[in-house]
């Protein structure tokens, strides 16, 4: 899950010119996600709470429902344009969380360095050697379901990856002249982890969001499949595949399957995105 800037820009360069195709189709794909979430009162064809046993499991381009209806009758559509609300601000809280936790924590321990780095790696460590989804689980198990707990335990989880980064970018920083240079003329340690460190960590750590991102998104949806997420009514893409388990079975996968190549198309339109971004910065950077 961890990348360097020599690999960002070795990949960048192997696919500069895929880029943007690729990076266009992910903006379109996420812009019209977003809108269709926001928006989703106003353009979504029917309540997404709506049953209606007379139609249930309809096939796609079935009369009012584009995309089909699932075993209880609730329009597909509807239900994914709603259910992206909370499937892409989750997973968002996720990123954020653990993007300002583990740039304070590995700025710390850069900036500290001696047994106070010793002490923050070897916790960061701990942390790491913990997988994500258990402890989410564990923290569901005792809080109960909903979207606060594990969004708190993933982004914890979540933390040692964004610190490992921003500690090994800060670290060569650190030990360039220029640094020694604003030592020398007096700057602060803030003025100056702020004015030039934090930049030149920034192109890793938007790919490393994206990454992160990805990761937060299928994690929540694996929770709500579960019934450990999203509790119903609410409309959640985890959700959605977890309740079209019978249908599958009997041989109608749309409501499951549809739910689950959004999850895959946000997931892969998000990880281009941030690599295209990252790769950008990181470029501009190095020219100047």
């Amino acid at each position: 899950m961890t990348l360097t800037i020599p690999a960002l820009r070795a990949r960048s360069a192997r696919r500069r010119r895929r880029r943007p195709l690729a990076v266009s189709l992910a903006v379109a794909f996420l812009i019209l996600l977003t809108v269709a979430g926001l928006l989703a009162p106003v353009l979504a064809p029917h309540s997404p709470d709506a049953t209606s046993l007379l139609n249930s499991l309809l096939p796609p381009g079935a009369g009012e429902h584009w995309l089909g209806t699932d075993s209880t009758g609730r329009d597909v559509l509807s239900r994914i344009m709603y259910g992206a609300r909370l499937s892409l601000l989750a997973p968002l809280g996720v990123v954020l969380l653990s993007g300002v936790l583990g740039i304070a924590i590995g700025l710390l321990a850069a900036r500290a360095g001696g047994w106070a780095d010793a002490v923050i790696s070897r916790g960061m460590d701990i942390v790491f050697a913990f997988p994500s989804l258990l402890l989410a689980m564990l923290v569901v198990a005792v809080t109960g379901p909903g979207l606060t707990a594990p969004i708190c335990a993933l982004a914890v989880s979540y933390t040692p990856f964004v610190g490992r980064v921003v500690r090994s970018v800060a670290i060569q920083e650190g030990a360039r002249p220029y640094m020694e240079s604003y030592r020398v003329m007096g700057f602060g340690v803030l003025w100056v982890t702020l004015r030039h460190l934090l930049p030149n960590v920034m192109p890793v750590l938007i790919a490393q969001s994206a990454l992160a991102f990805g990761y937060a998104l299928v994690d929540l949806a694996s929770l709500s499949y579960l019934g450990l997420g999203v509790r119903p009514p609410d409309a959640d893409w985890g959700s959605m595949i977890s309740q079209a388990r019978s249908a599958i079975l009997q041989g109608e996968p749309w409501s499951g399957l549809l739910p689950g190549l959004v999850v895959l198309l946000t997931v892969v339109s998000v990880n281009v995105l941030g690599e295209h971004i990252g790769g950008s910065i990181a470029g501009k950077r190095e020219g100047s």
